[in-house]
């Protein structure tokens, strides 16, 4: 979603501003603009689309001044356009913005009502008048900054400068992250740390309702009670070095790349190699007498969140619901005693995850994370926090973020079932052997990607496409589905392999490709038998399997491509990697942004 930045130092601010803008771009945006004072008076730049057009506006009417704002919107409150790009303001304010202002239809008839003139249909200017009117009536920067705060509802996070003001830079937060960066003689503000990881490893976070006065040596951090606060000054992970393409094409391509090594960190932080266990993380329950377990997270994180339902019902005896945010939120579910729950998200920021969080804590259930960031919003507000261990992830699609998150849920489903009883300690050793084994074949499976590049031509001019699955892997078939439609366009939908007959089957004939996630074991005859009756119809199969499923598959798939063979437990991890990889090559070959599809965003931090 948007992300804001904000420099008060010494030199100029522009060029700095527009590269922490650069590190925002992962977020999803549609346009772009700066505003900086010069002589004391407030200027901005703006441009539609890409930064790229920012800094060609820039480059032609270049903007002075050592204290400003920036700003990568993602449209909300009016269309994608140049006037209602961010900055927002008047002579006396500038204003960037991220979240949803609830009540600005509100609040923009009362001060319309009092002669304020609007340029733009965004909630940001309504803020931004507000604040401008009590500007005004003689009031503070301060006071009306903050008397402004009182008066708008919903989540977001606001970066201001003032007109006469060099200095000073105020910030708030309610409902989406903001962070205040600590430098020699000047200040940051930014949506999170990778913004401003070329700038300072210095981070303060504001708490919910903080807001704060930053100037160029010093930050005073107020409560939403308006009470002066203390904030930890923390050293955050990030560095600016951390993020960069190397010699791939794409952040995608690389990323895509890492799986081995981020599975293997990651299998590292929970399993002790030498004696085959999975080590129990602090965790504010019991797992032997855990009566339930809440999974849930949104988008691939969902899909983590069924993958792992299966692992801890099957493996672990576990009574599981696995819920998408945005609805969980919603539902009120009864909620049983004692029960726990785990919110699964790359960022740590999504706005569904966190008011989910708060309903299921109000319903008395233990609330765990399983995170990428430690400082984010989710891990500070958990009883307990898992870490994944895949670094800054910056394409849109979520690659191995996906897979470390999988390997925390497979080491969890373990750990948890040792602990009831439901495996002995010698399949305990058994299935994390094969887990330990992963990243090897994972690192094959790369190695070996033109077979992928080449089925990716086949299915470039699809319509639509069906991914079906069986067992756990069923929900791999929905991620590969979701990363296709994503990254390339094309109408993909994933669907358990035995459902097809309820509906799916009636769009099948030699146009649609069926792509189908079937390893050998003990759902695969009947996953085998539904491709089959697909293929009578006319689909074109297209099959990850191993060598002994391939063998009864090359009868009627048009392609089989053959995988290493693992054991059941760890395969929906492994066959993540192939079709991930499917689509970015489709995307590729169609010519889309495959690190920023159109319409989305990294970090969904509204609603």
């Amino acid at each position: 979603m948007c992300g804001i930045v904000g420099v008060v130092g010494q030199v100029e601010a522009a060029p700095r501003l527009l590269e922490a803008l650069r590190r925002l771009e992962y977020r999803g945006y549609d346009s772009a603009g700066i505003a900086t004072l010069v002589n004391g008076h407030v200027e901005r730049r703006r441009a539609e689309g890409k930064l790229g057009n920012l800094a060609e506006v820039l480059e032609h009417d270049p903007l002075p001044g050592t204290i400003g704002i920036g700003h990568t919107r993602w449209a909300t409150h009016g269309a994608p356009t140049t006037r209602n790009a961010h900055p927002h303001g008047t002579t006396r304010v500038s204003i960037v913005h991220n979240g949803i202002i609830e009540n600005h239809a509100e609040l923009r008839a009362e001060l319309e009502a009092e002669g304020a003139e609007f340029e733009t249909e965004t909630d940001t200017e309504t803020f931004a008048r507000l604040v401008d009117h009590r500007l005004a009536l003689g009031e503070s920067p301060e006071i009306a900054f903050s008397g402004a705060l009182k008066r708008v509802h919903g989540a977001f996070a606001l970066a201001a400068v003032f007109a006469g003001h060099p200095r000073k830079l105020l910030a708030a937060r309610q409902g989406a992250p903001l962070a205040i960066g600590y430098g020699e003689g000047e200040m940051f503000v930014g949506s999170d740390a990778l913004a401003l990881a070329p700038l300072t490893r210095r981070i303060a976070y504001l708490d919910e309702g903080d807001w704060a006065v930053v100037s160029d040596t010093d930050a005073q951090v107020y409560d939403a009670n308006d009470a002066p606060v203390q904030r930890a000054v923390k050293t955050t992970a990030f560095s600016g070095a951390a993020i960069g393409k190397g010699n791939y094409r794409h952040f995608m391509e690389k990323e895509l790349h890492e799986h081995p090594a981020v599975i293997g960190d990651t299998l590292r932080q929970y399993v002790d190699p030498a004696t085959r266990a999975v080590s129990r993380p602090a965790l504010p329950f019991d797992p032997a007498t855990l009566p339930r377990l809440w999974l849930s997270g949104c988008g691939s994180a969902f899909i983590v969140c069924q993958t792992a339902r299966y692992w801890f019902e099957t493996i672990a005896r576990l009574p599981c619901d696995a819920d998408v945010a945005s609805e969980l939120r919603y539902r009120d579910p009864p909620m049983t005693g004692g029960g726990a729950a785990m919110f699964v998200s790359q960022s740590g920021e999504t706005a569904d995850n966190l008011a989910a969080m708060k309903l299921l804590r109000t319903g008395g259930q233990s609330i765990v994370s399983v995170v990428n960031v430690p400082e984010s919003t989710m891990s500070r507000e958990s009883d307990a926090t898992l870490m994944t261990v895949a670094g800054p992830e910056i394409s849109v699609a979520s690659t191995k973020a996906f897979t470390a998150q999988l390997s925390v849920m497979a080491c969890l489903a373990l750990n948890f079932a040792r602990a009831r009883g439901a495996i002995d300690a010698e399949e305990e050793a058994r299935l994390t052997t094969a887990l330990l084994e992963v990243p090897e074949h994972a690192a094959r499976l790369l190695d070996a990607s033109a077979e992928i590049e080449a089925l990716a031509e086949d299915i470039k001019g699809a319509r639509d496409v069906l991914y079906l699955g069986r067992g756990s892997m069923f929900p791999i078939a929905l991620e590969g589905a979701l990363k296709l439609k994503e990254l390339s366009y094309i109408h993909a939908e994933g669907y358990a392999a035995g459902e097809m007959k309820h509906g799916p089957i009636a769009l099948i004939d030699d146009s649609v490709p069926v792509i189908s996630l079937c390893p050998s074991g003990p759902l695969f005859e009947k996953t085998a038998s539904n491709l089959q009756e697909a293929a009578a119809r006319g689909g074109r199969i297209i099959a990850f399997t191993d060598e002994d499923g391939a063998q009864a598959l090359r009868r009627f798939a048009s392609r089989v491509v053959v995988l290493p063979k693992v054991d059941p437990f760890v395969a929906p991890i492994l066959h993540a990697i192939p079709v991930q990889m499917l689509a970015y090559h489709v995307a590729v070959l169609k010519g889309t942004d495959v690190d920023q599809p159109r319409n989305l965003a990294k970090a969904v931090t509204v609603e």
